[in-house]
């Protein structure tokens, strides 16, 4: 790889790691301790390639489905900021904006 390449690749890496939480936090902070070496850490494709497989969603419509079910508008919150969840979800689920 070419210095540059690389020095971009793993800036963008740590910079997505400062952003991990829970577990999949921990895996990278294993990582870094275990396998510093990995290329995971290094590289910004094998990196998203590892972080996706194990920690994105597995099934994203059911998952807006069930935030939908769930969503609620509570006292503090303003009206807009509900329609905002409600688009967010809905647009997910592959509703179009006729269909809203």
């Amino acid at each position: 790889a070419k210095p540059i390449t690389s020095q971009l690749n793993s800036a963008h890496v740590v910079f997505a790691a400062s952003y991990l939480q829970g577990i999949a936090f921990d895996h990278y902070t294993a990582l870094l301790w275990f396998e510093p070496q990995n290329p995971i850490l290094s590289n910004w494709q094998a990196f998203v390639d590892e972080f996706s497989s194990k920690f994105s969603v597995f099934d994203t419509v059911a998952e807006a489905e069930d935030n939908l079910f769930n969503l609620k508008m509570r006292p503090e919150e303003r009206f807009t900021t509900f329609i905002i969840c409600f688009e967010k979800e809905a647009y997910e689920m592959g509703w179009n904006y006729s269909t809203l």
